[in-house]
């Protein structure tokens, strides 16, 4: 686990609000992009791992 709590909360309702945008508001090729986005976030939020944190050596876990 490399996310801490606010990194997973953000992404958890960042997730939340791009799949909303994607199921009410576009349509076409945003709408599966941001299903994709919004599905990246929320998983990420759940499992609390970033893969694109492991190149760099980060995390925002204290």
């Amino acid at each position: 686990m490399n996310e801490g709590k606010v990194d997973r909360i953000l992404r958890a309702i960042l997730g939340a609000v791009a799949l909303v945008i994607a199921f009410v508001v576009v349509g076409g090729a945003a709408e599966v992009i941001l299903w994709i986005i919004g599905g990246l976030l929320l998983l990420t939020a759940a499992a609390g791992v970033c893969l694109l944190y492991y190149p760099f050596h980060s995390s925002t876990k204290k």
